[in-house]
Formats: C-alpha cells, structure tokens, sequence
C-alpha cells in the first residue's frame, strides 16, 4: 500500500468527521454507549446504535429512553423527528459504519480476573465486517495494552493492517451516572491510538462532540489514565471506609472527623465512608491492573488491600444492625428490616455490583425479614429472590424494628423517615442536620 493510499484512508475519514457525514456505529447501547450515541446524533452524525438486548433495540426505535442521564425528549426528537438515531441487533450492519465505538461491560471473573468475552466478541464481529477506512474505538475500561493485545491482532486477523487499512484507538468512559453538572459533552476526553495517524483521527472523531479532548501517547497510556482513576477512587474510599471501622471501635463519630478535616484548604480531599462499593467502574476496575500487574513480578498492594477493605463493609454494616437490635433487647433472626436504596449511589437506577445486595443477602442468611424502598429501583434480587421496592410511609416505617441507610436518595424524606421509625442505621449520614428524634439514629 502506497503512502498516497494511506493518507487517502486518513484525511477521508477526518474530512467526514469534520463535515459529520460520517455514519457512527456505537455498539453497546447501556449507561455508556447510549449518551454518546446521543451526543453524536445531536451534533448532525447519523448514528447507529448496536445491541444484542432485544428490548432496548426496540425501546430506542420508538424513542423510548431507559438512561435517566439522557433526556427523554432529546432521544424522543432525535429518532422519531430528527431520524438521526436509530438501533438494531444486525451485526451485517457494521460494514457501512465509518466509526465503530465498543462501548460493553468488562466484568471480574469469580477469580477477579479480566473478563473480556463481551470486548473480544465484539471485536471479532467488527472484524468478520470490516473494511479499509474505517475506525475503531474502545471506551470499555481494560488493563494497559488491551487495545493493542487483543483487539488489534483480531482485527488484522483479516489481512488489513491498523494505521495503514483501518484506524484504532482507546478513549477511556469517564460516565459519573447521576451527576448533574458534567455530561459526556462537557467531561474531558482523554485519547489514545495504536499509532499516530490513528491518533489524528480519533482526536477529529471525538472533537466533533467533546468540548475537551486529551491526547495522550498510546492507547496502553490512555488505559492507564481509566484504571488509575478508578484505583485511585477505591484506595481512597478503603481508606475512610476502614477509618468508619476504627472510629465505631473507638466510639467515635468519623463523619464529624471527616467533616473537620475537609476544613483544611490544600492537602486534603473528601471520600466518604459507606456500605461498600458499587457500580461498574470502582468495584472492578482496580483488579485490572492488579491482574497485569502480576505479568510483570509486581505486586499491588494497596489495590488489594483496598479491594479487601471495601469487600468487607456489608458484613460490617450487617455486624453493627446486630449489635444494635441487640442493645434494644432485639435479635437480628425474626427481625424486621426495612432497607432503603438499592442502587449503588444516589438519585440513579443502577444497582450494578450494589452493596445494598449483598448486605440484604447477609441479613436473610441471618434469618431477617427484609423489605426495601428504592424510588429508582423498583425491582431487585437479592437472596436467590426477587424483591419489590415498598412504599415508605408511616406504616412501612413503624412495622420495621430496624432500617437501615444504604443509598441516600435526593427525593427521600428522611426527617419523615426518623420520625416514624423506632431505630435508624444511618451508612451515609443522609440525616445529617435533622435535630429531631436524633436519639434513633446509629451512624456508621
């Protein structure tokens, strides 16, 4: 192939990008893939989304939204109005895709070992469909060299060559669910790329749709930038979260240290304890590295303590509603426990990897009746069963002997919550300034 050709394939694709003419295929439709599909679709791109569940293929072609950080009527106009989104289960459609976003969960095995069979399936169906001039993309969170050890070779398995046939890159998600403030558009995008002229190319794909965009210079790089993130997130939470264990032995209020020493204005920065971690990025993510790393002879030590701190909160949890059932002259077998919040951080609907799940689990093995009230979580398995999420109200809350803070909710009363309940196991400092009935409350 001649360097005219290669620079043909290269300023092509920037051109359509640029001009957005370029037809974007995001596969992977969930809390990730859907926002940028949107994202891309607003800005002019004809953007086609891919995904094996049935249901969300149909959801989306009828403009029904099931993401509650995409606005419903932004989804609503851009399939229904603007005919600019659309989604399907047809793998034959990858071939016309200028642009391929792998946008797919990158779970733990029981191990917690990499487990990238929804990233290498993908790929090899990119693979068996693709065609000189186009590009590809991973944003689903992998250990440093992912990109060019697996999903490369699959993709030259057919011949074509990455930088000179077809262009590859890694830009690591960095979706904070529920937070208001920073979307995809306005969250800082870091990029790197198997080699430069991939590198030129995906900087012109996602400048199109991010307002900030950081070039960095690999893809083993820009996998780094996502895993250390996270690391750094779990570290720092096993850190307050083992300071909550300490200062209950103490007899001491660790939000009220917390809260003094978040006072400081350099130094310093705020983590909060909790019932464990949750979600699809902190819970995971970590053991990422920590299993490359062994491919080198190095140990990670404070990844693994980290990760064993934080595995060990719902028992903790679990152990002190013991503890203070007893104190009431009450046991946890028989007992009443009303829970609320199911998903693994306030005001959203995820319950990935919750830790809600495994302390109900623990609380039934010790012989509880348990109910839940999530206003985002209808529907929730926890113990081999399938629980619904009650209604809170007077009468939910005085039949409980014990209720228990596990995701402190936005739109939850808590004062109505404290007033009505005989006994409140606080795991967020969500009643924190109620002055009223503060006798009930047990915090963390």
């Amino acid at each position: 192939m001649t360097l005219d050709t290669l620079s043909t394939h290269k300023t092509a694709l920037i051109r359509k990008f640029e001009n957005r003419t370029a037809l974007v295929g995001v596969v992977g439709l969930g809390y990730v893939g859907l926002p940028l599909a949107v994202e891309k679709a607003k800005v002019g791109f004809k953007v086609l989304g891919f995904d094996r569940n049935a249901t969300r293929v149909a959801e989306i072609n009828l403009g029904v939204n099931y993401i509650e950080d995409v606005k419903d009527e932004e989804l609503r106009d851009l399939v229904l109005e603007g005919h600019l989104l659309e989604a399907t289960s047809e793998w034959g459609r990858l071939t016309a895709m200028d642009a391929v976003v792998i946008c797919v969960p990158t779970p733990l095995t029981r191990n917690l070992t990499p487990d990238l069979q929804f990233v290498e399936t993908v790929t090899r169906e990119v693979a068996r469909r693709l065609r000189p001039g186009q590009f590809i993309c991973l944003e689903s969170t992998s250990y440093p060299g992912t990109t060019e050890e697996v999903i490369k070779p699959i993709l030259e398995s057919t011949g074509l060559r990455e930088g000179e046939d077809f262009h590859l890159a890694f830009s690591p998600e960095r979706v904070d669910p529920g937070n208001k403030r920073y979307t995809t558009k306005n969250t800082s995008k870091v990029v790197g790329a198997a080699c430069p002229a991939s590198l030129e190319v995906a900087l012109s794909f996602y400048r199109q749709t991010i307002l900030e965009v950081i070039p960095v210079s690999s893809a083993r790089i820009a996998e780094m930038v996502k895993v250390f993130e996270n690391t750094f997130r779990a570290v720092n939470i096993a850190l307050v979260n083992e300071l909550a264990m300490l200062c209950d032995r103490m007899g001491m209020d660790v939000w009220e240290a917390l809260d003094a020493a978040g006072t400081k204005p350099f130094g310093i920065m705020p983590f909060y304890p909790g019932p464990g971690v949750g979600g699809h990025c902190i819970p995971l993510d970590p053991h990422y590295l920590e299993w490359k790393a062994r491919e080198y002879g190095f140990n990670t030590r404070f990844i693994a303590l980290a990760g064993e701190i934080n595995r060990r909160m719902p028992e903790f949890v679990v152990g002190k509603a013991m503890r203070l059932l007893s104190d009431h002259g009450l046991g946890l077998k028989s007992a009443r426990v009303l829970a609320l919040g199911m998903a693994y951080k306030k005001d959203v609907d995820d319950a990935r990897e919750s830790p809600s799940a495994e302390v109900l689990s623990l609380l039934q093995a010790r012989g509880a009746r348990v109910e839940y009230h999530d206003p985002h979580v209808p529907r929730f398995g926890a113990g081999g069963t399938e629980l619904r999420s009650v209604a809170l109200d007077a009468e939910t809350l005085d039949r409980a002997d014990l209720v228990i803070i596990l995701t402190d909710h936005t739109d939850v009363d808590y004062a109505c919550v404290v007033r009505h309940a005989h006994l409140v196991l606080d795991t967020r400092n969500a009643t924190r300034g109620l002055v009223c009935d503060r006798e009930k409350v047990v915090l963390l």
